[in-house]
């Protein structure tokens, strides 16, 4: 493919060590290893949704928290996004999904805009799975949300199970994504937006 939108970051702190690399026009292959084993389920199935090749090797304080590791992924895989789209010609832009995961419903809107900012509205009735918290899904997506500068509505429009509410969030925001990355062939070359940058 001639213009293969595909990045590897590397981001390394005193609370984590990251290298994430992403082809978004992939097959949904991953390998992931974040050293929490549900953030890693969660984040092999946005992968398969979204049809993204997606390799994450996270060494991170867990024996402190999940927290940082959850959220610095998050960082990373925005700025995969963000480099991968690279001048965003011809991408679709916006995407949206509702899905399904039993008695859980999430809805996920994307813009990828250039304008960071996340709506989050997904209070199960039981907010752990195990010992993963599930606001720490939030954290994920303001994270994400703000290295990528994406618009991203995150919504539960009902749900009980914690682990269907959170599975339903990384399945919609993944095929969201699929959409909004996509490229329309009518807009070939063309920069989605009226103002002339994104």
């Amino acid at each position: 493919m001639a213009n293969e939108r595909i990045a590897k970051i590397a981001r390394k702190t005193a609370e984590t060590d990251i290298t994430l690399t992403l082809a978004i026009d992939g097959a949904g292959k991953s390998r992931i290893d974040t050293g929490v084993p549900f953030f890693d389920h969660m984040l092999t199935l946005f992968a398969r949704h979204g049809l993204f090749d997606l390799d994450v090797k996270c060494v991170g304080d867990v024996a402190v928290d999940y927290h940082h590791t959850v959220e610095d992924t998050g960082i990373v895989l925005g700025e995969a996004f963000r480099a991968a789209l690279g001048d965003k010609l011809g991408i679709r832009r916006y995407g949206f999904f509702l899905l399904p995961m039993d008695e859980a419903l999430a809805r996920v809107v994307v813009d990828l805009g250039g304008r960071a900012h996340l709506v989050y509205e997904a209070d199960a009735p039981t907010m752990f799975v195990r010992d993963f918290n599930i606001i720490l899904v939030k954290e994920f997506c303001r994270a994400f949300s703000n290295a990528l500068a994406c618009n991203l509505h995150v919504k539960l429009e009902y749900g009980e199970e914690p682990h269907h509410v959170a599975e339903a969030i990384f399945k919609g925001l993944a095929r969201a994504l699929d959409a909004a990355t996509r490229i329309d062939p009518r807009a070939a070359g063309q920069l989605p937006s009226t103002k002339g940058k994104l």
